[in-house]
């Protein structure tokens, strides 16, 4: 199946608009309103927290695979994108198109891991999973290309040391490891292999005309107002 030629034209998109120009491999990325997804947005001075991967475009809307609690599965476009705050959705593209065979090897890989619990400790070499360790491992093994920076705890607040480290000794029962290595869904959207395609509002189908948009803040600084 031939991909989709892309979603570069406009701010604001349906469901169904966007999935028209989804291929399988392109990264989609959200801002979930959970707690701890809200503090990994504040620890890396971006609005994206969480991030999945298109496993597949054909029937009636494209499912995205994911690394979430409790464990990783296969979610529906519209169910993905409903749980962003605002409706605001990334998404990018490797520049190199994927080949059908390494589009494959994007399912086999998602799917290899499909099943695997949650890791809320964010550990790169965890017996268990994160959202944006599951797409840049799945996008590694299906085309051999890194993307994402592998950085400690410790690089990511020297980088912005104006975040909140409160909810963070409490989440590791006051010791934050600072030492551990990690990779962040910012990290993934800004890497030079992929393009972005649109970051803008995704709303449902049937609000097509009752929703104004006066616009989308091009700095992805801060996700838009609800």
């Amino acid at each position: 199946m031939p991909c989709a030629p892309g979603l570069e034209s406009s701010p604001l998109e349906t469901v169904s608009s966007l999935g028209a120009g989804l291929c399988v491999g392109d990264i989609v990325c959200i801002h979930v309103t959970a707690k701890p997804f809200r503090e990994v947005a504040a620890a890396t001075g971006s609005w994206i927290n969480h991030v999945g991967i298109v496993f597949e475009t054909a029937g009636e809307e494209p499912l995205i695979a994911e690394s979430t609690f409790p464990f990783s599965r296969l979610t529906r476009l519209s169910r993905f994108v409903a749980r962003s705050q605002g409706g605001r959705v990334a998404v990018a593209r490797l520049r190199q198109p994927l080949t059908s065979g390494e589009a494959q090897q994007v399912r086999v890989a998602a799917r290899r891991r499909m099943g695997v619990f949650y890791d809320t400790g964010f550990k790169l070499n965890s017996r268990r999973q994160f959202c944006s360790r599951y797409v840049r491992e799945v996008i590694g093994e299906a085309t051999g290309i890194e993307i994402g920076d592998i950085e400690t705890f410790a690089t990511l607040y020297s980088r912005w040391p104006q975040a909140e480290l409160r909810f963070w000794k409490l989440w590791y029962f006051g010791r934050i490891p600072w030492k551990r290595e990690t990779v962040t869904p910012v990290s993934l959207l800004r890497s030079p292999q992929l393009r972005r395609l649109f970051d803008g509002v995704v709303t449902r189908d049937d609000q097509v005309g009752l929703r104004v948009v006066a616009g989308v803040p091009s700095n992805p600084s801060q996700p838009p107002a609800s």
